[in-house]
């Protein structure tokens, strides 16, 4: 019976996997169909670029899986379940590891590879629409940088010893002899590591810049709006006519057959260049005003206001958790040398305090920890769909719906694959017990003898700690000191930039309904792209 009933939850926790990786699958297809050009697309750079947003979310609800498995094997009073023995223990962990393994390594392979070679085969293609043969040459030769770069990274984490040998007149083999025994005990696990360390310090640069702007800017725009599509038609029909009067008095020098200066020519340029802008946004706020999805955002406007209230309060308990956590290391831990690790938690904080009262009902905790994650990864989508692709001070691409080239969308799927691979750490600097260990209790056994004697008696306590089994999260965590120690002074940065969107997101506006949406760069091909959305 408890084997049939083991079984029995087995298949509904493939049925309830199978149902989540459909519904992935659905949403990042109609994500990458929402936001790429019509005109622009490309059969292999939407695969890839809904490919790698399913993996960016997949990876992303594996840490809550790692949790509820380790918590899932102990009854509440301590004690293992009757079907989680030693060997059933190990095939859990074993499994999940390989998960780990598995999506690590597509993550991997999508970011050195996969994605890098669609973007430079696509970059070929627009410069030379003939022989596809020298675009997949050019295409792989451009690649070999990124492959060289991974290997270099994981030959670092592979060979590279964690421990020093004690023995200070060891021979040159010795040591050889020594990486390569310790490369084969950990089954390659350094070597990944290292590797996925190393973008996740990247993930954490992405995730300063993007995640954290997204964090105030979203739950804002909710809460304060759009502006209303039939004002901002009145106000661009006023500036269409300033416009075109400007237009009729400088022409009107030229009636009598005098040539117009070169500053006049080149304002009637810039004049004209206005009015087709504002012609075309004339055109995008009619249908804008006429369409059914605006008559239902208005609708369900009071919703909007209470997820944005609900998410703005997420992000208060999520800086608040993160400043405290990030206190306690600078106060209690070893300092830099030891990454700013402690052990245990000096300094309580909200998410600390909340996620134990949640694990008495089930399953509360792990839709907490979920939300959290899925909150974090929606917010860095749109910290980029707002800021859009940037390198350094020079903006790459824009994401706008309906108009986003392909090169665009690779860029935002693989930033969301660094961010997602940093959302681990920012969720174990949150609640590092939590992350490492569940909702799992150790057992307490009391054996009490009575020793009677003339004048008092005592009581003898024997406690007997079951050990509690950790994640295989917390492996990937903490192999390197200096990465931890980078994570520590990036989460400082997180927490500035947070308060930083968050005061410019306050003092701004309410946004246009068409934000974003119109550019003086745009052509007017570009106007049939957008009509679809708003019929």
């Amino acid at each position: 019976a408890k084997m049939a009933a083991a079984t029995s939850e087995l298949l509904t926790g493939w049925c309830l996997f199978g149902l989540a990786l459909l519904a992935i699958l659905i949403f990042c297809w109609v994500y990458v169909r929402k936001y790429q050009s019509r005109r622009e697309s490309e059969v292999i750079s939407t695969i890839t670029a809904i490919f790698a947003l399913a993996v960016a979310l997949i990876s992303s609800a594996l840490l809550p899986v790692d949790i509820f498995l380790v918590s899932y094997m102990k009854n509440q009073n301590g004690t293992f379940k009757d079907w989680a023995d030693a060997n059933v223990s190990r095939q859990i962990e074993d499994t999940v590891l390989y998960g780990y393994y598995t999506l690590y390594s597509i993550i991997l392979f999508c970011v050195f590879l996969w994605i890098p070679f669609v973007y430079f085969y696509y970059e070929e293609k627009e410069e030379d629409d003939g022989n596809t043969c020298s675009q997949v040459k050019t295409a792989f030769k451009y690649t070999l940088g990124f492959i060289t770069i991974c290997a270099i990274l994981l030959l670092i984490g592979a060979f590279v010893p964690l421990d020093i040998p004690s023995k200070k007149n060891s021979t040159e083999w010795e040591k050889v002899k020594l990486l390569f025994e310790e490369f084969g005990s950990s089954h390659g696990l350094t070597a990944l590591s290292f590797s996925i360390s190393s973008l996740t310090v990247i993930g954490m640069l992405a995730a300063i810049t993007y995640t954290a702007y997204g964090m105030s800017a979203l739950p804002l725009n909710l809460i304060k709006g759009t502006t209303s599509a039939a004002y901002e038609r009145l106000e661009n029909t006023e500036d269409i006519e300033e416009v075109e009067q400007h237009l009729l008095r400088i022409k009107s020098k030229c009636r009598d057959g005098r040539p117009l200066s070169s500053r006049d020519r080149r304002t009637v340029q810039q004049l004209e260049e206005r009015l087709r802008t504002l012609r075309r946004r004339e055109r995008h706020l009619e249908s804008i005003e006429k369409s059914w999805w605006t008559k239902f955002c208005e609708a369900i406007r009071p919703l909007k206001i209470v997820w944005g209230v609900f998410f703005i309060i997420v992000a208060l308990l999520f800086t608040v958790s993160l400043f405290l956590s990030n206190l306690d290391k600078a106060l209690h831990s070893a300092g830099f040398d030891s990454g700013f690790i402690i052990l245990g938690t000096n300094l309580t904080n909200p998410l600390n305090m909340l996620l134990p009262v949640l694990q008495t009902v089930f399953p509360l905790d792990y839709i907490l920890i979920t939300t959290i994650v899925m909150y974090f990864i929606f917010t860095s989508m749109a910290g980029i769909r707002n800021m859009g692709i940037w390198f350094f001070w020079i903006r790459l691409y824009k994401i706008r719906r309906g108009k986003t080239r392909p090169q665009a969308l690779l860029f935002l799927c693989m930033i969301l694959l660094l961010i997602v691979l940093h959302t681990s750490y920012m969720i174990y600097s949150l609640a590092p017990q939590y992350v490492m260990y569940g909702s799992q209790k150790y057992l307490v056994q009391v054996r009490c003898d009575t020793f009677k004697k003339i004048s008092n008696s005592y009581l003898l306590y024997q406690k007997r700690y079951y050990q509690c089994i950790v994640t295989r999260t917390y492996l990937f965590l903490h192999k390197f000191w200096f990465f931890s120690a980078a994570y520590y002074f990036g989460n400082w940065a997180f927490i500035a930039v947070f308060l930083i969107g968050l005061i410019v997101s306050c003092c701004k506006g309410k946004k246009s309904v068409i934000e974003g949406e119109v550019d003086e760069d745009d052509s007017d091909m570009s106007d049939d792209e957008l009509s679809v959305y708003y019929r």
